[in-house]
């Protein structure tokens, strides 16, 4: 069993980032999906667990890689902004990258309203953003991701 928060564009506004970590703890990892803007110390040393991060399109002096691929469980998840695969409009070639790299889960950010969508064995999944919430409530919003006792994901959107 595992708990992984996910969250994105936080642009350096930690508060409600400090608060998603104490109500959610304890989390086994954090991923963020980028638009952190010089807070990378800050997001990896409060999760006090492993935590995987992106560049966003705000992210300029970054070293943070623009996108990576790693395990979360059985599951091969790629981890990218999204802004590099006009998400702004539709998550339609995205999925279509995310299907040529053969992954399971997609993570990204950019558009600022939260989404799970699962669909023919693709996990599509955006957390919104803690900052600038963009979707009709909105609301700050965030990700946990729980793999139960046979492995199997399960993706919550919360809300601040």
């Amino acid at each position: 069993m595992m708990k992984i928060l996910i969250v994105s564009d936080t642009h350096r506004r930690n508060e409600k980032y400090i608060e998603v970590l104490e109500r959610a703890a304890p989390v086994d990892m954090v991923v963020h999906c980028g638009d952190i803007e010089g807070s990378e110390y800050l997001i990896a040393e409060a999760a006090g667990c492993p935590v995987q991060m992106v560049v966003g399109n705000n992210d300029f002096f970054s070293d943070l890689p623009r996108e990576k691929e790693f395990y979360i469980g059985k599951y091969k998840v790629w981890l990218t902004h999204g802004h590099n695969y006009y998400v702004s409009m539709n998550n339609e070639f995205l999925k279509q990258e995310a299907r040529s790299r053969e992954v399971d889960i997609v993570m990204f950010g950019h558009t600022h309203k939260p989404l799970v969508d699962i669909e023919q064995g693709l996990i599509t999944v955006n957390p919104g953003s803690l900052t600038y919430p963009r979707q009709g409530n909105r609301r700050p919003s965030y990700i946990i991701m729980d793999l139960d006792k046979k492995g199997e994901a399960h993706f919550t959107v919360n809300y601040l």
